[in-house]
């Protein structure tokens, strides 16, 4: 596979990884916010929610990447 190739591939994944990793923080701030917990409560769950979504996709890639040749 050509090196441009998987330079495009890398940037797509990553793109896509943030992404729904932002989409999951918003969905948790505003489900706090609907539950009526205070502002910087509902933003403290989001940065929670993010985190622990880059650091779940971040082990699945490694682990993928540790079972391909």
């Amino acid at each position: 596979m050509p090196l441009e190739a998987v330079v495009v591939l890398i940037v797509v994944t990553v793109v896509l990884v943030l992404l729904v990793a932002v989409l999951s923080a918003v969905a948790a701030v505003l489900l706090a916010r609907s539950s009526g917990a205070s502002p910087s409560s509902a933003l403290m769950r989001g940065g929670v929610a993010f985190g622990a979504t880059l650091t779940l996709l971040a082990l699945l890639a490694s682990t993928i990447a540790g079972l391909l040749p």
